[in-house]
């Protein structure tokens, strides 16, 4: 098994891990903020292979797309654009990879979809990332991205946007910090919580978006025909109040034979882009093919 340095990188944060073949012992090194710029980059990757011996490949998830070893387009962090990961560290071997299909590697491999061949897995978070595994592979697509649920949408009368899709406008983190507003809380966390505690108000305003991100999936489910729906990120703390309006919504948008599928959490969570990388750098560019 390769040393592996497992790197999850978000538009803010860096956390980093190193794997050494068994991923129950996965040994985190650092949970930082993202490097400014591709030089700060560039030596934060070579000082944490340095601190940490003989590393031979680099697993790495990334907030944008990627194809091969090249990040095509990473929205929060522009520096990266275009950059080819094997030119910057040719001793290594590469597996880089979206966020959240790295995330769902995680998932198929050793987490909540390890027995499944087709899944369907949405981060929801400060925004909605989303990845497919079809008959044992985690689609790409032709310009690997594939599967951008973020941006279905269910509303006829939406005018779209540049930087954001419909449901994730109404559905993310920051959907539900607007919501939360109405009722005097700080955010979507303490309107969660306000709901697990039983608040009828705050059960109320989240069937909104639970139904909204029902009706949207159904065209995904009917689509593909997963085995189940992973829900990872903030969201997957309030599955327990939204999943009912959420499957009651998806299932009366789907034929009888689709309406048993379930809606689970990942095994994971907020770990999964870290446990993913370090599925990835092993498995180097051929990571995508799970079964």
């Amino acid at each position: 098994m390769r040393r592996v340095l497992a790197i999850d990188l978000g538009g803010t944060n860096l956390r980093a891990a190193i794997h050494t073949g068994d991923i129950s012992a996965l040994r985190v090194l650092s949970r930082e903020p993202a490097p400014p710029s591709l030089d700060a980059f560039v030596a934060r990757i070579h000082a944490l292979c340095a601190d940490t011996g003989s590393v031979e490949a680099l697993g790495i998830a990334v907030p944008g797309l990627a194809e091969g070893s090249v990040c095509r387009w990473i929205p929060n962090l522009p520096f990266l654009d275009g950059v080819d990961l094997q030119s910057l560290f040719p001793k290594l071997r590469i597996g880089l990879g979206n966020d959240a299909q790295i995330a769902l590697l995680a998932e198929a491999v050793e987490g909540s979809a390890k027995a499944m061949s087709d899944a369907i897995l949405l981060a929801i978070g400060t925004g909605i990332g989303s990845a497919v595994l079809a008959n044992g592979r985690i689609v790409a697509g032709a310009h690997a991205g594939a599967c951008s649920f973020g941006w279905a949408c269910a509303d006829i009368k939406d005018h779209g946007g540049e930087r954001s899709g419909w449901l994730e406008r109404v559905a993310s983190g920051r959907a539900l910090d607007a919501l939360a507003g109405q009722i005097g809380l700080a955010n979507g966390r303490q309107l969660i919580a306000a709901a697990q505690a039983g608040e009828l108000a705050a059960r109320t305003l989240l069937e909104v978006p639970a139904r909204q991100l029902g009706t949207a999936l159904a065209g995904a489910v009917a689509l593909l025909d997963p085995q189940a729906v992973l829900i990872s990120g903030g969201l997957a703390e309030a599955l327990n109040v939204m999943r009912p309006p959420l499957l009651a919504s998806l299932r009366r948008q789907l034929p009888s034979h689709l309406r048993g599928i379930a809606i689970e959490p990942g095994q994971f969570g907020s770990d999964a882009g870290l446990v993913g990388a370090a599925l990835a750098g092993g498995l180097g560019e051929r990571w995508r093919q799970v079964r």
